[in-house]
């Protein structure tokens, strides 16, 4: 079964003050006329110490913004560049969110309170720096789902709806609007990098790195690797190896992150800010989320690619304080990580044991020209198969044939006629009954749903360091 999120007490450490004077800017939130608490995530809540608060508590919080207790005083607009669509723009930054609070889980991992739709900011440029409610709940089925499927991912922590009316040009308008908060670990981007680069920033560079090491903690490069006393390899090849099994979580997941930008990168591995989101439903590497991603750069068979160039643009940015070398040794890490990543994850989700790189590559080669074949989602590819059984005929039949369970399915649930899933059609029924009839009863069942998911896969493996 998965691990669920462990209690604990309430621990603010407001680490990011020690770097804000140059790395953000003090902000305030937007007054809404109206605050309506939607989603508050008790679970994750329950592992910042934050889930003994009174709804009434929750809303002063995370609607209206009163700061936490011995958190920050006031939110922070964080300020970074980045390339969108391969193309820099130094024009950015948290334009309608702010770190809003920070604090120790029950592991000791520093974690962020951090916004959606809290108003504008110096970096709003020409936005309204609000969020729409179906944008909130659409991060809501996101977040949920990749976590049940073992990526690493923020959490959405809260859903406030606040009482305007939005007009946005890729949905019906006006739409309703809400404030969202996600539960992160860290906020630092490679285009928080980028941005001290394009500003010869020497000295912030040596203390952002410093931050990352201490805050983000990773294990140390290769025996052989050059430069790996130097802080600033050591942390390029934690990023690549971060960022490597995340490609590899979303490819086994079937997910299409949609706007892979160097600013949607965080330095911890972990997968955030959900915008044109979808999963497949069906086996198509062109398969593309973002409806104004006419090339298909960021086209779900493309992620590991667009992941890959970012990593590149990281060591760019810390070229500044190091040589050449050791950065291009550590870019050089990724292909075999991500294919490790993917047999790794693979085999965990199909519920069997691992026969070794060669087999297990061989076997996600078969069972993508199953799914090609077949039109199965990978949601039901996955479900279908799950601990080796039904194999069918062919070469995955065959190649699924030499493995070992690594999970029992006797369990209910594995007897279900379909797995739970998200594909945009349910996202579509589910927001028409909150939007026409105030109804958010599917969208709760479908939590539960996702969250049994969960439950049933189990945790997912992790990245071992050498």
């Amino acid at each position: 079964m998965g691990s669920e999120p462990q209690a604990s007490a309430y621990r603010p450490d407001t680490k990011i003050e020690t770097i804000a004077p140059w790395l953000a800017d003090a902000v305030s939130a937007a007054q809404f006329p109206k605050h309506t608490l939607r989603f508050r995530n008790d679970r994750w809540a329950a592992a910042v110490g934050l889930d003994g608060l009174s709804d009434a508590e929750w809303i002063a919080h995370f609607g209206r913004f009163e700061p936490l207790a011995r958190n920050l005083p006031e939110p922070l607009a964080l300020r970074y560049h980045g390339h969108q669509f391969r193309v820099y723009n130094p024009e950015i930054g948290d334009g309608r969110g702010f770190l809003f609070a920070q604090m120790r889980d029950g592991e000791g991992r520093l974690l962020d309170l951090g916004t959606k739709g809290s108003g504008q900011t110096p970096y709003s440029r020409d936005g309204d720096g609000r969020l729409t409610l179906k944008g909130a709940v659409r991060e809501i089925l996101a977040t949920e789902m990749l976590e049940a499927l073992g990526v690493y991912t923020s959490k959405t922590f809260s859903v406030v709806e606040t009482g305007e009316s939005l007009w946005r040009g890729d949905e019906p308008s006006p739409t309703r609007s809400a404030v969202l908060l996600r539960l992160s670990h860290g906020h630092i981007r490679i285009g928080t990098f980028q941005r001290l680069l394009a500003f010869q920033e020497r000295d912030h560079m040596e203390q952002l790195v410093g931050y990352c090491l201490e805050t983000f903690p990773g294990g140390a490069p290769p025996g052989d690797a050059p430069g790996r006393d130097e802080p600033a390899v050591i942390l390029m090849h934690q990023v690549v190896e971060r960022l490597a099994d995340l490609a590899a979580s979303w490819m086994v997941a079937g997910f299409v992150h949609g706007v892979l930008n160097t600013d949607n990168m965080n330095i911890s591995g972990e997968s955030f800010d959900y915008g044109p989101w979808r999963w497949l439903p069906k086996w198509d590497p062109r398969f593309t989320a973002a409806y104004f991603d006419h090339a298909g750069l960021y086209a779900f068979g493309r992620q590991p690619e667009a992941v890959l160039w970012n990593c590149g643009q990281f060591a760019v940015a810390l070229r500044m304080l190091t040589e050449t070398e050791p950065l291009v040794a550590a870019l050089d890490r990724f292909g075999p990580l991500y294919q490790e990543a993917m047999c790794r994850r693979f085999a965990w989700r199909l519920g069997v044991e691992s026969r070794g790189l060669e087999a297990d590559s061989a076997l996600i080669q078969a069972a993508e020209r199953r799914m090609t074949e077949s039109g199965e989602s990978p949601d039901e590819f996955f479900f279908n198969h799950r601990g080796a059984r039904a194999a069918p005929d062919g070469d995955f039949g065959q190649a699924l044939n030499g493995y070992a369970p690594a999970a029992a399915t006797d369990d209910p649930f594995w007897s279900m006629d379909t797995p739970p899933g998200v594909l945009i059609d349910e996202v579509e029924r589910i927001w028409s009954d909150i939007d026409q009839r105030d109804d958010w009863s599917a969208l709760h069942a479908k939590i539960g749903e996702i969250r049994e998911l969960g439950r049933n896969l189990g945790a997912a493996p992790e990245f071992r360091h050498s």
